[in-house]
């Protein structure tokens, strides 16, 4: 419960500062805003967010960069003009894929062990599902697990994290490259998996547009079936379907809430 509560005040402190950026607020603002001591609310929110509401608060206010994007300058170009350094990929670290389509992961389903555990993150408690092959599933919610426990109703469920999810856990404990890398096991189409591998070339800290993945794949027509597939994404921040936008710079959806998006956004732009 205290969780839940916890997250309602940092969502409903992210939707002030988002709508009363221009203005500045001040720390006892916000914290006014959502009936916290300043203290106790900068506490808190950097617990969920993993910074400071002051950092969050000059990320946001780097958003007036995006209206380059709106005067015709490429995604690409508006984050190198705002000074978002950072050359690491996300892949380079830590990401090997093995793919599978549906079929082939539904024919596993039987006898197939999926263990399954609960980490702490930055942005909030995540749920890592993982086979013996990779992570299959890593959600910031709960209703992920039992979605594919129905999905997949033949397959051993093992509460507790294996060592993949241990990596992950500890790269978000630390931040240091894990020895080893962390290998996923994705279930979707060859143009999801597709659309997928191509998010991973996204650098840390840097933003692209739905057109960009497009070109990417070298399918530049297919921008709504890209969007659609990035939907889709099962594996929540390792596959960095984040760090796209729409191409008039809005943040636009994300499958686990527009608001943790952002945070994701502004912690990396400071982070790394």
């Amino acid at each position: 419960m205290e969780n839940k509560y916890h997250y309602d005040i940092v969502e409903k402190a992210i939707n002030y500062i988002k709508n009363y950026h221009f203005e500045q607020p001040s720390l006892k603002q916000i914290a006014n805003h959502v009936n916290l001591s300043k203290f106790h609310f900068q506490r808190v929110f950097r617990k969920w967010v993993g910074i400071s509401p002051k950092d969050y608060l000059q990320f946001i206010t780097l958003e007036k960069a995006k209206e380059s994007l709106r005067e015709g300058q490429s995604t690409l170009e508006t984050s190198y003009n705002i000074g978002l350094s950072g050359n690491s990929r996300l892949h380079d670290l830590f990401i090997k894929i093995e793919a599978c389509t549906p079929g082939e992961f539904q024919k596993r389903g039987k006898n197939l062990k999926i263990h399954f555990g609960e980490i702490e993150t930055p942005f909030g408690n995540a749920i890592i599902a993982e086979t013996e092959k990779g992570i299959c599933s890593f959600s910031f919610d709960n209703l992920n697990i039992e979605k594919i426990k129905s999905d997949y109703h033949q397959a051993i469920f093992i509460k507790g994290l294996s060592k993949n999810g241990k990596l992950v856990q500890e790269y978000f404990e630390n931040w240091e490259v894990p020895p080893t890398p962390i290998s996923l096991d994705l279930v979707g189409t060859p143009f999801q998996i597709q659309v997928w591998k191509a998010l991973l070339q996204i650098p840390s800290s840097k933003l692209l547009a739905y057109q960009d993945i497009a070109e990417i794949i070298e399918n530049p027509k297919a921008v709504r079936a890209v969007g659609t597939a990035i939907g889709k994404n099962p594996i929540a921040y390792l596959i960095p379907c984040h760090r796209v936008i729409k191409s008039d710079g809005n943040v636009g959806n994300y499958r686990w809430t527009s608001e943790r998006k952002i945070a994701i956004n502004s912690y990396e732009a400071i982070k790394l």
